[in-house]
């Protein structure tokens, strides 16, 4: 469908703009986030955008909900899900940190930077830090751990996690994995088994040479 600049032909779409939006706030950051540059991005009115939002808020929100849902919500599945040992539950976790589709840390990254200006945000962000930390202790709390050592394992997982992120850490593939097996070893406690190593490595598609 032809996508005209007018209120009668193609409005876009709410997840349309809502993309649109996530694009510029990677790209440039949130002050960039506004409703007549996006519609110039999707070719369509800028009247268009009012059938999906109220106003600029409101599609901020949506952005903050898309952070929550995916990010937030995909370390609590991972800690959650099956496994046979600790250090198994620990690598369903690093999942999320090889996984974009499980974890967003270009997003992340840009959610935490507009915390820096923002009140708001910054209280979204604080909030979000807890309920993955508690994730994460309940994880360890699950293998047997007691509450205190499962708090401070849960917290030096993630703030590392945290850290690679803000300092925007690149590493080749073949050096992060070679480096899993040491993490979990200090995270957990625990040497990954080599099946569960292989089984994790599957997953991510690499062949250790």
């Amino acid at each position: 469908m032809e996508q005209a600049l007018n209120d009668t032909g193609w409005r876009g779409s709410h997840e349309g703009w809502l993309e649109a939006a996530y694009e510029t706030l990677l790209e440039s950051g949130v002050d960039s986030v506004k409703i007549l540059p996006l519609a110039k991005k999707l070719n369509l009115s800028r009247t268009s955008f009012y059938w999906f939002f109220k106003d600029r808020e409101e599609l901020l929100a949506g952005l903050i909900g898309r952070w929550r849902e995916k990010n937030t919500g995909n370390i609590i599945k991972q800690s959650e899900a099956y496994a046979e040992s600790l250090a198994e539950a620990m690598l369903n976790v690093f999942d999320c940190w090889l996984d974009q589709n499980l974890f967003d840390s270009k997003f992340e990254f840009a959610v935490r930077s507009w915390a820096l200006q923002s009140e708001e945000i910054l209280l979204e962000v604080q909030k979000a830090d807890q309920v993955r930390l508690e994730a994460l202790k309940r994880m360890f709390v699950r293998f047997g751990y007691e509450e205190t050592p499962a708090d401070v394992r849960a917290r030096t997982t993630y703030l590392v996690q945290i850290g690679y992120i803000s300092m925007q850490s690149r590493e080749e593939i073949a050096v992060r994995m070679k480096r899993i097996p040491e993490y979990i070893a200090i995270y957990t406690g625990q040497i990954p088994q080599q099946r569960e190593l292989d089984r994790f490595f599957a997953r991510h598609g690499y062949k250790p040479k």
